[in-house]
């Protein structure tokens, strides 16, 4: 694992997976300018780093993200609109064009939920446990979860997630749809880390991108207009390389090669 003594997000590559930490865990792993600037900028390098095809998230210690460090808003009716303003948007994990895996080690809290939310795929320990804790804190549904959070749960389940703060076990958890896979014994982590390989070396970075964008992109519209855009995109595939090579590999019976995605600055098509 890279990264010195208390650094706020620690980095480690296992193959073709980087996995990012949360690391402060004597606070629960709470949220701070600072930790989300590393962890963005972790996932800026990641974005375009050829040896990367996947992300794992996770938290040190007994809790994935508490949300925002209470301490810092303790002063937040002094804030201005002008000290809102933010460097990079906070739903920044949302344009990752690479798979990005959450490993919900412990409670996931207020702004913690909502990273988590924005994870492409949720695994849970048996500790994984999720609150919006916004009403009970004076806030509102921040950062898009009043949008992420019906699309998982539906809309009753999400009204009563947001109105009550309740804590969701991480059983219910998985009943509801805030995780897709428990993982009853040994590490989240390792459970993650496996499926993200599994990912990155059988399917098309290309293919994974499209789809992700295709998800984002088709969320709000008909399903009429999904199938039009699919229907350019499916022209652009049939010429792509990386279906010769995923039909040449299967009918081979061999792991495919798929080129790494091209960075965000070249001019090839993704």
């Amino acid at each position: 694992m890279t990264g010195v003594p208390g650094e706020l997000v620690l980095a480690e590559h296992r193959g073709p997976v980087l996995v990012l930490t949360f690391n402060r865990p004597a606070k629960l792993n709470a949220w701070t300018d600072e930790l989300e600037d590393r962890y963005f900028t972790l996932l800026d390098s990641a974005e375009d780093d050829p040896d990367v095809r996947a992300v794992v998230v996770t938290g040190s210690g007994r809790g994935f993200c508490a949300g925002a460090d209470l301490q810092r808003l303790q002063t937040a009716g002094e804030v201005s609109e002008a000290d809102t303003a933010r460097r990079r948007p906070r739903d920044v994990p949302l344009t990752l064009r690479k798979p990005l895996i959450g490993a919900v080690n412990g409670v996931a809290a207020g702004l913690g939920m909502v990273e988590a939310l924005y994870c492409d795929v949720r695994f849970g320990s048996p500790s994984a446990r999720f609150t919006t804790a916004f009403a009970q804190r004076g806030l509102i549904a921040e950062y898009g979860i009043s949008w992420l959070l019906p699309r998982l749960v539906g809309h009753s389940r999400a009204t009563d997630l947001l109105l009550s703060s309740r804590m969701v076990e991480a059983e219910e958890a998985l009943r509801i749809g805030l995780l897709d896979h428990l993982v009853p014994t040994g590490s989240v982590v390792d459970a993650a880390v496996a499926y993200a390989t599994d990912l990155s070396t059988r399917c098309s970075p290309a293919s994974m991108a499209t789809i992700k964008r295709q998800l984002r992109n088709d969320a709000d519209g008909t399903y009429a207009e999904s199938v039009t855009r699919a229907e350019g995109l499916i022209l652009q595939a049939f010429r792509g390389a990386d279906l010769v090579e995923g039909v040449a590999s299967h009918l081979g019976r061999r792991p495919p090669n798929f080129p790494s995605l091209p960075v965000r600055s070249s001019d090839v098509p993704v």
